[in-house]
């Protein structure tokens, strides 16, 4: 006997090491594992404690009555223990010990206790209900008391598929009525509140009695005294509770609802058979004319899918990168039309293809018919093999696309860096050899020298400031290289110019200057002011001329804080030009005190400062074209910033509708899911519900493609990455393409159903039955069950071979089971069960999907056509001859199946042939594939 107390919420029982009854010596040891509990919850709700009142009472009174005696107070009338005595004695078949007839405390106690001790000789060990309390009258002892009796002799015996008595008989409720409209029991409280469920119990299996469809939700009372009231006046089941009282209770009593609904269960026994029948030989021919037609159409669509996918792999497996962005763009281009135009209809061909297969299939297995085996190479695990070439070589094409744009992009902007910096040093270059070698120092006054020396050193500090520029020119024209850019020979043949010109200038440089310092002591004055102007002026030099480079300088940015922060670069510059433009003045100021000092001592300057080239005139050029190119800066930062806004809005355009689509995605698969394997109405009507959800999922997909259109647009900017959302459109496709699988498989699951149900004739109870039992086992909602899980569900549906413990208990455990089936002859040992689960797992997965299922339990509770059926039956088409003419199959079929039968037919050979005989047990064995037709 399953445990079902142990779960139960109102008393605490001691473990018993004895018992008998059906639940076998161990199952009373746990059966009161909550008394405790009692005290916390059962009394806690005054509302409750009437309605256990009321039904305990009646429902001892229904005993009690076949003794001649009634109680009216349950805890006064159980005082003295003689009624309690009596009780247990009615309702065990037993005989008590000898009650005491004195009326003190005494007495009552002895007599209570030989009533516990009864209890306790059932296997039902009490443990805080004590003599005492039911003799005070206590009545949370005395309901406790009366709550264990009901438990141990009405419910503990009810056991359905290895579970509890109160999972057992809510189990045994809930298959009851499950057809019922508006009744859904899931509890013992308030799924029996509206009164449909009590009036569905008795509708179930006395339709006579009740007018089920006259009855409405929103009328409980009414519905709850009709059953009352019905049952004890043709069920002989007393009425335990009124209707009032569970109406008015927000939580009807547990306990109260299970002793009354125990009583139905006891009153009603017994199941209902289906009968089948069906037009054997036309069903026959009709399958086997549909299957050839399916066989056909299986093989084009194969052929044709493989040769597209055949085609369509060399193209996604070419990986060589074009020179330019303009053609890898192409390329990106031909791959989304190839994603957006030609791989769609293929998917849906591909999913047609395995429906088809998987409807051929089940009709054939339906028919008793062999395996459609397709041609070589056209196999489903063939089309499934190329179709994973196909998306392996799919998987990276596109982010290789990707990847080689953003090369060539960076290709094409380090080629003009590096043009724009190379050219900038060959312009300060330019004449500089020429410069070096010149030897004017040979003729130079001291002065002149002098001059020269300064003039020298403010050159070297120049070439110094220029060697970070060459070594930039030669890291581009390195990472040139190593990114493979197509002219590269160019770019080495430049930079190796350069790094070849700075190295002369390097030797000259110093060779000059050795040449100056020898005549050095023979130079005395110098123009401090023009010296300090020219150290001054160079550094100030270089500084515009890098100012000027920066602010020509090309930037490539992918995010708008990327270019934010070249915006906060570009205004920190700005801040420095106010000292910049000091600088300048304090130079101009050395320049103009030279001046000031020559023409106040009535010296004559010949020409222009020797020390430097750099002339106020160039500063203030350079100056000018610094203030220039600064607006033009922040214009060009401006327009970045205001694409780099546009690409921003793009991204959250498209976050925000896949953000939307996805989770509608993933919802729908589940609701899909929950849709399968929950049993709403006829198949039919399921079937209906999923077409309709599949219209909706179709209605959809204007969603789906303005998302396409804004992953274009996302495309089209060369936008990369989104932050503001994980879903990308490849994503978004996959789950597409699989709630479009996953709708039409469901849908092909359920027309196979139908197709299993109307070839069987199984019942629209029965397949729901079949569907309930599954569901119960199918613990964790996967649609398929395990071996043991399997063996269980069988043993709650399988074979009702009975024995005086199964038919009190209503079910087994499979040990039981298996037992009970060999003693009858029938062998369900190890052996028999892996035949079983070869039948129903070929594949030897460890799985049992719901459609296998309903195969093995179509193919054991309804009969199937065979051979020797069909052969039986074209005899009796044949008036008991061994041939039959053309003429009777015509006059005895439906055209186009007699002409079917005319044209496969082979001529009957027999002695007792006649001219037009035909063969036709030939025929019907080539049906079954046991010969060729």
């Amino acid at each position: 006997m399953v445990d079902y107390h142990a779960a139960n919420q109102s008393y605490q029982y001691g473990p018993s090491s004895g018992g008998n009854g059906a639940g076998g010596g161990g199952s009373m040891g746990d059966y009161m594992a909550q008394e405790d509990d009692w005290d916390r919850d059962l009394l806690l709700d005054p509302a409750w404690e009437k309605q256990q009142r009321k039904t305990f009472t009646a429902w001892c009174n229904s005993h009690l009555r076949k003794a001649g005696t009634q109680i009216e107070n349950i805890d006064e009338d159980f005082r003295d223990g003689l009624k309690l005595m009596l009780l247990l004695e009615v309702i065990s078949g037993e005989r008590l010990p000898k009650p005491e007839r004195g009326k003190m405390r005494v007495h009552k106690i002895n007599n209570v206790n030989k009533a516990l001790d009864f209890i306790a000789s059932k296997g039902v060990k009490l443990v805080s209900i004590g003599a005492e309390e039911i003799v005070d009258g206590n009545a949370k002892m005395t309901l406790g008391m009366i709550w264990t009796i009901i438990l141990r002799f009405a419910i503990q015996d009810i056991s359905v598929e290895e579970t509890s008595a109160k999972e057992g008989l809510l189990l045994w409720c809930q298959r009851k009525t499950a057809p019922y409209k508006n009744v859904n029991v899931q509890n013992f409280h308030i799924s029996w509140k509206d009164g449909l469920a009590f009036n569905a119990l008795i509708h179930r299996h006395r339709p006579e009695l009740i007018e089920y469809d006259k009855l409405r939700k929103d009328d409980p009372v009414t519905n709850l005294n009709n059953a009352f009231e019905v049952a004890e006046k043709y069920l002989d089941i007393p009425k335990m509770l009124d209707a009032e009282d569970i109406v008015n209770t927000a939580r009807p009593d547990e306990k109260a609802i299970m002793t009354y609904v125990s009583s139905f269960y006891h009153a009603f026994s017994g199941a209902q058979k289906a009968e089948t029948a069906a037009n054997r030989i036309c069903k026959v021919l009709a399958v086997n004319q549909e299957n050839e037609h399916l066989m056909e159409d299986y093989e084009r669509l194969a052929s044709d899918l493989l040769e597209w996918i055949r085609r369509t792999i060399p193209w996604l497996e070419d990986r060589v990168p074009q020179k330019t962005i303009q053609e890898m763009q192409q390329k990106l281009e031909d791959f989304r039309d190839y994603r957006r135009v030609h791989k769609p209809p293929k998917v849906q061909e591909k999913c047609q293809l395995e429906i088809n297969f998987n409807t051929l299939q089940t009709k054939l297995r339906l028919s008793n018919r062999p395996a459609f085996m397709p041609s070589e190479g056209r196999m489903v695990s063939d089309v499934n093999t190329g179709w994973q070439h196909l998306e392996q070589a799919e998987k990276g094409y596109e982010e290789w696309l990707l990847n080689e744009i953003r090369r060539l992009e960076r290709l094409d902007h380090l080629a003009e860096k590096f043009r724009q910096k190379a050219s900038i040093h060959e312009a300060w270059t330019d004449g500089k050899e020429a410069m070096l070698k010149h030897r004017d120092y040979e003729t130079a006054t001291l002065s002149d020298i002098k001059a020269l020396i300064r003039k020298h050193e403010a050159f070297e500090s120049d070439l110094a400031a220029h060697q970070d520029r060459v070594e930039q020119i030669a890291a581009i024209a390195q990472e040139l290289n190593e990114l493979d850019y197509y002219d590269s020979h160019n770019v080495n043949t430049r930079c190796q110019k350069i790094c070849d010109q700075w190295d002369a200038l390097g030797s000259l440089t110093h060779s000059r200057r050795e040449a100056l310092e020898k005549t050095e002591k023979q130079l005395e004055t110098i123009d401090q002011l023009h010296l300090e102007y020219a150290k001054r002026a160079a550094p100030f030099n270089n500084w515009m001329e890098s100012a000027m480079e920066d602010l020509q300088d090309m930037f490539i940015v992918h995010t708008i804080e990327e270019i934010e922060g070249l915006i906060s670069a570009h205004d920190q510059f700005k801040s420095t030009l106010p000292d910049a433009d000091k600088e300048r003045e304090a130079i101009l100021a050395i320049h103009k005190e030279a001046q000031r000092i020559a023409e106040s001592n009535h010296i004559k300057l010949l020409g222009s400062n020797p020390y430097t080239t750099v002339t106020p005139q160039i500063i203030n050029s350079k100056w000018e074209k610094v203030q220039q190119l600064v607006p033009k800066r922040d214009h060009a930062l401006l327009e970045e910033q205001t694409k780099q806004q546009s690409n921003e809005h793009l991204r959250r355009q498209f976050a925000s509708q896949a953000n939307i689509m996805g989770p509608w995605i993933q919802t729908k698969m589940e609701e899909i899911g929950r849709i399968s394997i929950e049993m709403n109405g006829t198949l039919e009507d399921q079937l209906s519900h999923l077409k309709q959800y599949e219209r909706s999922i179709v209605d959809y997909k204007p969603n789906q493609d303005l998302l396409e259109q804004q992953h274009q647009l996302i495309q089209e900017a060369l936008i990369f990455d989104n932050k503001h959302t994980n879903y990308t459109m490849e994503h978004i496709r996959v789950g597409w393409e699989q709630l479009l699988t996953t709708i039409a498989r469901t849908i092909n699951e359920v027309e196979n159903q139908i197709l299993t149900r109307d070839a069987k004739g199984i019942s629209q109870e029965q397949m729901q039955e079949f569907r309930a039992s599954f569901n119960h086992f199918d613990k964790d909602h996967g649609g398929a069950l395990g071996p043991e899980e399997f063996k269980a569900c069988l043993i709650s549906l399988g074979y009702d071979v009975e024995n005086d413990r199964q038919k009190q208990t209503g079910s087994m455990d499979a040990d039981d089971f298996r037992a009970l089936l060999i003693s009858t002859g029938y062998s369900l040992g190890d052996a028999e069960f892996n035949r079983i689960m070869s039948v129903v797992d070929p594949n030897h997965s460890g799985l049992v999907t719901f459609q296998a299922f309903i195969d093995f339990m179509s193919r054991e509770t309804t009969d199937t056509d065979t051979a020797d059926q069909v052969i039986a039956s074209f005899k009796v088409l044949a008036g008991d001859k061994n041939f039959i003419t053309a003429e009777e199959l015509r006059r005895e079929l439906p055209p186009d199946q007699a002409e079917y039968c005319i044209a496969r037919m082979a001529p009957y050979q027999g002695p007792d042939a006649v001219p037009g005989a035909l063969d036709y047990k030939s025929f019907s064995t080539a049906l079954y594939g046991e010969s060729d037709l």
